[in-house]
């Protein structure tokens, strides 16, 4: 018996009481709908307003945001279902992983991006508005979207190629294993995954190094782009344990088969919520145009009640 097979085996073993069930079903769809909430007022915002939908670091910003709503949504849908039907048809938990590797692989990739959108306003102000525009950032996220796919289709075009097609019809307990079991496309996501997080951390040290030496004018501008960018290190960092984190789950899992449940339920709010928490952070509060305009929002939306 594989890892992987093990790992559902034990987690079908050891189900939560119900009372603990429902209490940490509940406490995972407040906190993801909390963070919905907070994200859709944030793309309101941003759509009620030109002054967002005219700036590339905004427009960078919302698909950062849109990213991390859909990526909660399908991680609540798939953490609820785990507890409740269990296992589901193959083919629909391979939708839902491969838009979840998409989803993950997008958001170091968007941080990047923000980093080096950063580096020019501040290193090269005067040719900011030439070379940042809204055509070209527009070609960027498209160029994201390219290089993720690129990156996670052939998971399923391997799984076709190599597995029975009743695999398709039969009903898994849906983990990325047990959805794309096949070695090769392990050995490739990570080579992929140290490809991508070497390429990332690289443009996101040289944004930030280079802003940092600019940074000797003391200019408040200077000193708000380099914490962004520190903020954008810090959201990469946890980031990272989407690809290290699987490992140590399993790992765990094995050593204490009996807490097996409250191992994933710990894995799913420090993988999947808690990076998603911070994006609201870095503009909702942080940039003063946006936390302006989202105050109003905010006092439009309760003195209407």
């Amino acid at each position: 018996m594989n890892t992987s097979s093990a790992n559902v085996t034990v987690v079908l073993q050891y189900r939560d009481p119900f009372s603990k069930a429902v209490a940490k079903n509940l406490i995972v769809v407040v906190i993801g709908i909390s963070i919905n909430y907070i994200n859709a007022g944030l793309i309101h915002t941003f759509c009620k307003h030109q002054i967002f939908y005219t700036n590339p670091r905004y427009v960078l910003f919302i698909h950062l945001v849109i990213n991390d709503m859909i990526q909660v949504t399908l991680s609540l849908c798939m953490f609820i279902i785990s507890y409740t039907i269990y296992k589901i048809n193959a083919s629909v938990c391979c939708t839902f992983i491969l838009i979840a590797l998409i989803m993950t692989e997008n958001t170091p990739l968007n941080l990047a991006c923000m980093a080096i959108e950063c580096y020019i306003a501040i290193c090269f102000p005067l040719r900011h508005a030439q070379i940042c525009t809204i055509k070209r950032t527009l070609i960027l996220i498209g160029l994201i979207w390219t290089t993720t796919m690129l990156s996670c289709l052939p998971d399923l075009f391997i799984t076709l190629a190599t597995v029975p097609l009743d695999f398709f019809h039969s009903k898994i307990f849906c983990l990325r294993k047990t959805a794309f079991p096949n070695p090769i496309i392990l050995e490739k996501r990570d080579i992929t995954y140290i490809v991508l997080l070497v390429t990332v951390w690289t443009t996101v040290f040289y944004a930030y190094f280079q802003i940092l030496s600019t940074a000797q004018t003391a200019s408040e501008d200077v000193k708000k782009a380099r914490n962004t960018v520190l903020l954008h290190g810090f959201q990469l960092l946890i980031c990272m344990l989407a690809y290290v984190a699987p490992q140590l789950r399993d790992v765990l899992m094995q050593w204490f088969p009996q807490n097996s449940t409250d191992i994933l339920f710990a894995y799913y709010i420090v993988i999947q919520v808690l990076p998603r928490s911070i994006s609201p952070i870095i503009y909702g509060v942080r940039d003063k145009a946006f936390r302006g305009y989202l105050k109003k929002h905010l006092c439009w939306t309760v003195s209407n009640k």
